[in-house]
């Protein structure tokens, strides 16, 4: 008989390639590590675990309530917040200690570290009061514990202030109707007191991360295990979230095929896949199915226009848009239609995929069914001043379908000229190695066919212009070829700052065409991620969270049996 009441006990077994890109909060901008650091990082607010448009809308997390200007939480010209927090909220700490407003203020200053920094930091420089002027001086601080603590504690962000223990108040640069989003983010969790004393995503700091959420790390090996344990400070009152089901949770991390895991979940070896999603084969609909989000950008190629291979051939837009006409996209959907996961794929043309805010229909590099162009490259490399061709290196991921995918463009650029040099990254370390201005510097890179899924949907024009094409080039930027335009950057501000919906659109679109002239990078597809994951047999309740590219809610789900 199938429990349909919750049950306690038991320990949720994760299998599969692949690992965090980082375990701090501050700094971690993969789908992979939210889903784990939601267990013992919480911020202001964040979404219900739902499968209905309800798990679209952020809803209060540590914050007591939704501030209103009816209540007086948001001023008159919607630039000032005043936010309480809830009771009930603790940190691990012996004895436990209330989450505070003061925790929250460090959190923000924490994402600004030059260290390993907030990936999408534009997000918050760029809407909250002095907080671009306190990033801007804290990039020159040497990067060690004492100094970036002593930076920290002496310096402010003139937007941001703890009134009391529990208030928090947050001044805006202009009005942001999209601001509980950006609080939701992983980016913008508390930080306690005690984080002053590690270098921010060191392995000290791994070692010593405290929780304020149900569940707290024991143990991280990176790329190959992860253990959490129940939080003894948690309490349910105080989290309107999450739960508390299982007992314990446990990641093996090795570097498998799809097939291995799904062997490990029909035989109980595991109950849900980690990294690689494996896909359900009987037919069965995901139950966010009819959700129909908006599209997310996978794969798109982007650019190190930092890189110095080939005399800088990758900064000439000749070479780039060389590429843009090369790529045969209808073979690299093919590939992604023979995983049967059940998604909308098609050709990818814009920067902005169907579905999200300021989306518009237009392909400014068309070839005969979006099969690719061969002459047409050749054409544009000779124009650059490679009529002989020329020789770049382009990461991958080793595992799923990406090393077809650079087969694929490794055939296509062969056709038009250009040689590729493929090198091949754990799962584990390519998001790391992106978000590592130096290494692009130092020209490991030329391209590499990455992934985008935005970070919220809805009202999310910024989610994905703001942390790809706004120059930002530090440590955990997600702008990972360091993509500068000044154009493109005022626009960003005046589209933030737009007050009517259809003109910030506009703005949107306008920048989409824009980057894309510039070739900052190259669509190649989009999909509305419908995947049926495959689970264990004994796993109830597992509900797809949108924002984290899908991964179940681990807080929401139980075992039957626990073990």
């Amino acid at each position: 008989m199938v429990r349909t009441e919750p049950r306690h006990g038991g320990t949720l077994r994760y299998f599969g390639p692949g690992s965090m890109d980082h375990v701090d909060p501050a700094s971690a901008y993969y789908a992979l590590s939210h889903q784990i650091i939601r267990l013992y990082a919480r911020q202001l607010f964040n979404y219900p675990t739902a499968v209905d448009m309800s798990a679209l809308t952020p809803v209060p997390d540590v914050a007591a309530e939704v501030p209103t200007v009816d209540k007086g939480g948001i001023s008159a010209d919607l630039c000032t917040y005043t936010i309480g927090l809830r009771e009930g909220v603790y940190w691990d700490t012996t004895p436990p200690r209330p989450v505070t407003a003061a925790d929250f203020v460090r959190g923000f200053k924490r994402m600004c570290n030059p260290v390993a920094g907030a990936g999408a930091i534009a997000y918050y420089t760029s809407t909250i009061k002095g907080m671009s002027e306190f990033a801007a001086g804290y990039r020159d601080v040497p990067g060690d514990a004492a100094a970036l603590a002593a930076y920290q504690n002496t310096h402010e962000i003139s937007g941001l202030r703890a009134l009391d223990d529990r208030t928090l108040r947050i001044d805006l640069v202009r009005p942001a109707n999209d601001l509980l989003n950006i609080l939701s983010m992983t980016f913008a969790s508390a930080a306690p007191v005690e984080y002053d004393q590690y270098v921010p995503d060191s392995a000290e700091f791994c070692a010593n991360i405290r929780s304020n959420g149900p569940y707290r790390l024991t143990s991280y090996e990176h790329g190959r295990t992860l253990t959490m344990e129940r939080n003894p400070a948690w309490r349910q009152e105080g989290d309107p979230l999450r739960h508390q089901y299982v007992d314990a949770i446990e990641v093996k991390m090795e570097r498998v095929t799809q097939d291995r895991v799904r062997r490990a979940m029909d035989t109980g070896e595991a109950d849900l896949s980690w990294a690689s999603p494996v896909i359900v084969k009987d037919g069965s609909r995901a139950p966010d199915a009819d959700r129909h989000l908006g599209y997310a950008l996978n794969p798109y190629i982007v650019f190190n226009l930092r890189s110095p291979n080939e005399r800088g051939a990758v900064g000439n837009v000749l070479v780039r848009r060389a590429i843009a006409y090369a790529v045969n996209k209808a073979a690299v959907v093919k590939l992604f239609d023979a995983l049967d996961a059940g998604t909308q794929t098609q050709p990818a043309h814009t920067a902005i995929p169907p579905g999200n805010f300021g989306y518009r229909d237009y392909n400014l590099y068309p070839t005969p069914g979006d099969r690719g162009d061969p002459a047409r490259c050749r054409e544009l490399l000779a124009e650059a001043g490679y009529p002989d061709g020329l020789t770049l290196t382009a990461l991958y991921r080793n595992v799923d379908v990406h090393p077809e995918v650079a087969k694929s463009y490794t055939h296509d650029l062969a056709a038009g000229g250009i040689t590729v040099n493929l090198v091949p990254v754990s799962q584990s370390d390519y998001y790391r190695l992106l978000q590592d201005p130096e290494r692009a510097v130092r020209g490991e890179w030329d391209f590499t066919a990455a992934a985008w899924t935005p970070d919220w949907f809805g009202n999310n024009g910024r989610a994905y212009i703001q942390p790809m094409f706004q120059s930002n080039f530090a440590p955990g930027t997600a702008n990972y070829g360091d993509y500068s335009n000044s154009e493109v950057d005022r626009l960003i501000q005046e589209a933030l700052a737009a007050q009517d919906t259809e003109h910030a659109k506009e703005l949107w679109h306008r920048i989409d065409r824009m980057v894309l002239q510039d070739v900052a990078i190259v669509p190649i597809l989009v999909h509305e991620p419908t995947i049926p994951h495959m689970t264990s047999k004994r796993v109830r309740n597992a509900i797809p969270m949108p924002h984290i590219d899908r991964w179940f809610d681990a807080t929401n789900l139980w075992l039957d049996p626990p073990d």
